[in-house]
C-alpha cells in the first residue's frame, strides 16, 4: 500500500504521477477483490462459518486498507494525516489476519483441538490491538508538519527507523511464523495420507485428499506476503542508507506490489469451492438454462466438488 514507499526529491513530477497511477489502480482492484469477498460473506449464510468467518475479516482489513490507500490527498493536511495511520492500521491488521488462520489450521490439524472457535475474542484482541499500537508508535519521530509525495511518508532517519520497526519487522515475523507453520501442517497430512494409503478406509482416504487438496492451495499465502512487500522491504532498506538516491523502478514495484495485495489475498483465501457452490448456487435459479453452457465448467454448480477446501475445520464448524 502507499504506507511502504519513500519517493524523494530525485524522481521527477511524470514519475510521480506514473506511480501514484499504478497505486490508485492496484489498490483500486485490490478493494474490489475484497468487498467481493465482504459481500459473498454478508450475503450467503451457509458461508458464515468460523472457518470463513476469519477470511471474512481478513477482506474487511484488506477493503479499508485498499480504501484509505486510494484516497489519501497530501494537499490536505489533518486528512492525510489520518489516512496514513489508518492505512497503517489496516494493513498491519490484514497480515495478522493471516497468522490466525494458520494458527487455527495448526491447531486443528497438528494439534488435534477443536477449541478454536472459542478463541474469537483473543483473535480480536490480538489483531486489532497490535495494529493499533504498531500505528500509534509510528507516530514516534515522525514530522507531522511535513507530508511526502504519498500520506504516510516518513521522513527523518527516526521517523523511517520507526516505520520499519513498527511494519516490516511485524511483517516478516508473520511470513515466518506462516511459512513454519504450514510446513507443519503439509508434514502432517503428508503423513496422514501415506498412513491412509496402507488402510481399507476409503473415506477416511478421501477426507485425507481432501485436506491435501486445500493445503496445496493454502501452501501459497506466504508467498503472497513475500511477493507482496520483498519490493517495499528493499526500498524501504535502500532509502535508509541512501535518502538522496531513489530508484523509480523500485519505488513501482514498491508501491504495485504492496497494493495488490488484498487481490491476492482474496483469490487465495477467498474463492474456494464454497463460494463458488455458493454463487453457483444462486445463478442455477435466475441464469437461463439456454446460457448455463457458455459458463466454464469450473463455474458450473454440478462441476464443483460437494467438499470444501476447508475441510480441515470440519470438526469446529459441525
Amino acid at each position: 500500500m502507499a504506507t511502504s514507499v519513500a519517493v524523494g526529491s530525485t524522481l521527477t513530477a511524470y514519475d510521480r504521477r506514473i506511480i501514484n497511477v499504478v497505486n490508485v489502480g492496484a489498490s483500486s482492484l485490490s478493494f474490489a477483490g475484497s468487498t467481493f469477498i465482504v459481500l459473498c460473506y454478508l450475503l450467503f449464510k451457509d458461508l458464515r462459518k468460523f472457518s470463513f468467518k476469519l477470511v471474512f475479516y481478513l477482506a474487511l482489513s484488506d477493503m479499508l486498507c485498499s480504501f484509505f490507500s486510494i484516497i489519501g490527498d497530501p494537499s490536505r493536511n489533518f486528512f492525510c494525516y489520518a489516512q496514513g495511520y489508518s492505512t497503517h492500521f489496516f494493513c498491519v491488521a490484514s497480515f495478522l489476519w493471516t497468522t490466525t488462520i494458520a494458527f487455527t489450521l495448526h491447531r486443528t490439524v497438528v494439534k488435534h483441538k477443536t477449541d478454536v472457535e472459542d478463541l474469537e475474542a483473543m483473535y480480536h484482541l490480538y489483531v486489532w490491538g497490535t495494529s493499533l499500537v504498531m500505528t500509534v508508535m509510528r507516530s514516534f519521530g515522525n514530522d507531522h508538519r511535513h507530508f511526502g509525495t504519498w500520506c504516510g511518508t516518513q521522513t527523518g532517519l527516526t521517523g523511517k527507523a520507526v516505520h520499519f520497526v513498527t511494519f516490516y519487522m511485524p511483517l516478516w515475523g508473520a511470513i515466518l511464523y506462516n511459512g513454519f507453520t504450514y510446513l507443519q501442517v503439509i508434514r502432517m497430512l503428508n503423513n496422514a495420507t501415506r498412513m491412509a494409503s496402507g488402510m481399507s478406509g476409503q473415506a477416511y482416504v478421501s477426507d485425507t485428499r481432501d485436506n491435501m487438496r486445500a493445503l496445496n492451495r493454502w501452501g501459497y499465502y506466504p508467498l503472497i506476503l513475500i511477493g507482496s512487500w520483498a519490493f517495499g522491504t528493499i526500498n524501504r532498506i535502500h532509502d535508509f542508507f541512501e535518502p538522496n538516491q531513489k530508484i523509480f523502478w523500485l519505488s513501482l514495484l514498491d508501491v504495485g506490489t504492496a497494493a495488490l495485495m488484498g487481490l491476492f489475498n482474496s483469490i487465495a483465501y477467498g474463492l474456494n469451492s464454497s463460494v463458488r457452490r455458493a454463487i453457483c448456487e444462486r445463478l442455477d435459479k435466475f441464469w437461463p438454462e439456454r446460457l448455463n453452457r457458455w459458463l466454464p465448467n469450473n463455474f458450473k454448480y454440478k462441476s464443483i466438488s460437494q467438499e470444501s477446501e476447508l475441510a480441515v475445520f470440519r470438526t469446529e464448524d459441525q
